[in-house]
């Protein structure tokens, strides 16, 4: 079983090319599980992350695929809760949604994709993103 963490944000392009890279990777569907992890910066009215629509959008796409996965979900720093979920659960590889930010943006806002590929012990695909 090839076991693959999914950061998802709310923004729906990076969720598409995110989870289009585990559907494409090498290996039968069956052979994959995933775990959607989704990070609450704001949360006022307590909703949970498979009332998200971009992770439910995830999900959708992985039963079409036939991939198994389930929804974690966490709040604080985003780049944290990846690299975290991933070491709890062993996972054999990280994918993250890039963001095209120019180096001063970078360095005034940080970037949870360049957080995660820093602080994973693990393989991190960043997947590009057409914004």
């Amino acid at each position: 079983m090839y076991h693959v963490v999914v950061g998802i944000d709310e923004k729906e392009s990076h969720v598409r090319r995110c989870i289009e890279a585990v559907v494409n990777l090498p290996g039968d569907p069956a052979e994959k599980h995933v775990t959607l992890i989704h990070s609450f910066s704001d949360n006022p009215s307590g909703a949970s992350a498979t009332q998200v629509h971009s992770v439910r959008e995830a999900g959708e796409m992985l039963d079409e695929a036939g991939i198994d996965y389930d929804v974690e979900e966490s709040s604080g720093d985003p780049a944290d809760a990846i690299v975290s979920t991933a070491d709890e659960l062993d996972a054999d590889l990280i994918v993250v949604g890039g963001r095209k930010r120019s180096p001063a943006g970078k360095a005034l806002f940080g970037s949870v994709t360049q957080s995660v590929i820093l602080g994973a012990n693990r393989p991190v695909m960043a997947t590009g993103v057409e914004d």
